[in-house]
């Protein structure tokens, strides 16, 4: 299992692997929502 923080997702968000993309976007796109769930 790789580490899901931001910063590892950021950095897989390059890589030329589709499935890492998708897993990143997808760790990317839920801590948003966290954020903003958190906020209102």
């Amino acid at each position: 299992m790789e580490k899901q923080d931001l910063a590892t997702a950021r950095r897989q968000l390059r890589s030329r692997n589709i499935k890492s993309r998708k897993r990143a976007l997808k760790v990317l796109h839920d801590a948003r929502r966290q954020a903003t769930k958190a906020k209102a």
